[in-house]
């Protein structure tokens, strides 16, 4: 048997055609995806089935993995049987995979209002480096890779906004992890922040004695790195006997207090940076009751 027309192989040669044409970030996750979920399944095949997909999928699923990171492998798989495909080493096979029907709505962690301002007092009454960019994160619902690669000089005191143009990640690649910043992934995410009043009041005083090069969370010219900034947050948090909320919850408080206060979806959807307001509405608009009743009155008494 040629390795070459295993999947192991086919996946190795269709890595290194991506690799020319794709972040870094982006080859080291479909490495990772390959490595970890398709080559202890697939790797010594030679063809590759809708039958045989299902089963992993389904096997996937019954370990305790999300839809969305099975779905995830899926796109990876489906990508490199078609590159099989065109260069001979597979057979051409249409692959359609049904999911179970998700009955359970998904739901993203939110601060309740009190716990979010015991947390905002806390560190600013503690101030440093590390508390204000949970401050940050709060006031304008930053991702942690996004924070962790924050330098002075993306804060324009001037036009009083954060400008948000790098994001650090650890990557796991070709047998070793790295620290890497980069340019988001989406052009969405490359976006303008503004800042409130009391961030710019906390703001100024700091950027007139740091060096415009350092990064906000350290004070210095090298970065914190996105898992210990959640360690830190989440010894915060247990300091201060907030209820257990992973980083992430931060962005998600920021965009439900948003909505809360009923600016328009187009406009959260932009500060967030989604590259699509479909991601915003499915995560963060759940219309109540009263909403619903107010929606069909409304259209009753258009109807009289």
């Amino acid at each position: 048997m040629d390795k070459n027309t295993t999947f192991s192989g086919v996946a190795a040669m269709w890595l290194t055609r991506k690799k020319q044409y794709v972040k870094r970030s982006t080859y080291a996750t479909y490495s990772t995806l390959i490595e970890t979920h398709l080559v202890p399944c697939f790797g010594s095949r030679t063809d590759i089935r809708e039958a045989d997909v299902q089963e992993f999928v389904n096997a996937e699923l019954s370990a305790g993995r999300s839809v969305k990171t099975v779905k995830d492998v899926l796109v990876v798989l489906k990508m490199i049987l078609r590159f099989g495909a065109k260069c001979g080493m597979f057979p051409e096979r249409r692959i359609d995979v049904v999911f179970p029907t998700q009955r359970e709505k998904t739901t993203v962690e939110v601060m309740s209002v009190p716990n979010q301002r015991r947390l905002m007092s806390y560190v600013k009454d503690h101030f440093s480096f590390r508390n204000l960019g949970i401050l940050i994160a709060m006031s304008t619902g930053l991702r942690i890779g996004e924070i962790c690669a924050l330098r002075w000089a993306d804060v324009d005191l001037e036009s009083r906004v954060l400008r948000v143009n790098r994001t650090i990640q650890r990557i796991y690649l070709e047998g070793h992890t790295e620290l890497l910043e980069d340019v988001p992934k989406t052009v969405s995410s490359i976006r303008e922040i503004p800042l409130t009043q009391e961030l710019m009041g906390i703001l100024r005083p700091l950027k007139k004695i740091v060096r415009a090069d350092y990064y906000v969370l350290s004070g210095s010219a090298a970065p914190i790195e996105p898992r210990t900034y959640r360690a830190y947050f989440k010894r915060v948090t247990v300091e201060i006997g907030l209820p257990a909320i992973r980083f992430h919850g931060l962005r998600h408080s920021f965009a439900t207090r948003c909505i809360e206060s009923r600016c328009d979806y187009k406009t959260v959807s932009a500060l967030l940076g989604h590259s699509n307001i479909s991601t915003t509405l499915n995560l963060y608009v759940h219309p109540g009751l009263d909403q619903k009743r107010r929606c069909i009155d409304a259209v009753a008494r258009l109807l009289k």
